[in-house]
């Protein structure tokens, strides 16, 4: 063997045990410090009013390498919403709107992932909701893929998501009707995901 193909043999061993080639899918866990879930609903049509949940959790099971979602979940409290104003945050806990203490998680279990370009997809799955499940599809950015630069130092993921659903497929109908509460909310989800 001359030494033309003792280098290329090398280079190609090198290359099959090289992490990228071995990558395989990893566990994700969701940073509860770092995960913020906005939604915006129109009132009477003066504003779109904001609000967020304020707990949640999930994970996922990735190959980045590859690009491909294996599995996912985040569960969200549904008695941690906030909307700045104690009284609208009381009406949205009770049976007009998220009922909490009948259905006191919703709950997004991931489907099919779909990669664009520049880190960006398209991910389907099924929102539980007021104990009904119903399709949705969220764009999905990944914005970030790198070692933590404190702290932890595991490799991060940060992602951003977005969708818009309509409560009334859930039953959440109060206020559409009479044009006091849009039926179209709008969701945005920003999150780092730690490997672990």
């Amino acid at each position: 063997m001359n030494l033309k193909s003792i280098v290329l043999t090398t280079t190609l061993i090198a290359a099959a045990t090289s992490p990228m080639a071995q990558a395989e899918p990893a566990t994700y866990e969701i940073d509860r410090d770092h995960f913020s879930i906005a939604f915006f609903v129109e009132h009477i049509g003066y504003q779109d009013q904001a609000g967020m949940f304020l707990e949640a959790s999930g994970e996922f099971v990735y190959d980045e390498a590859a690009n491909s979602l294996e599995s996912g979940e985040v569960i969200i409290e549904a008695d941690s919403v906030f909307t700045n104003h104690d009284r609208r945050d009381r009406h949205l806990r009770g049976d007009d709107f998220l009922d909490s203490k009948e259905h006191d998680t919703i709950r997004f279990t991931a489907g099919d992932w779909q990669p664009g370009s520049d880190g960006e997809g398209r991910l389907t799955g099924q929102l539980t909701l007021l104990g009904e499940t119903r399709p949705v599809a969220l764009d999905v950015t990944l914005n970030k893929s790198a070692p933590y630069p404190f702290g932890h130092k595991q490799p991060t993921l940060g992602f951003s998501a977005r969708t818009t659903i309509r409560r009334s497929d859930w039953g959440m109908t109060y206020g559409v009707e009479e044009d006091l509460v849009g039926d179209e909310v709008e969701l945005r989800f920003e999150f780092e995901a730690i490997r672990q």
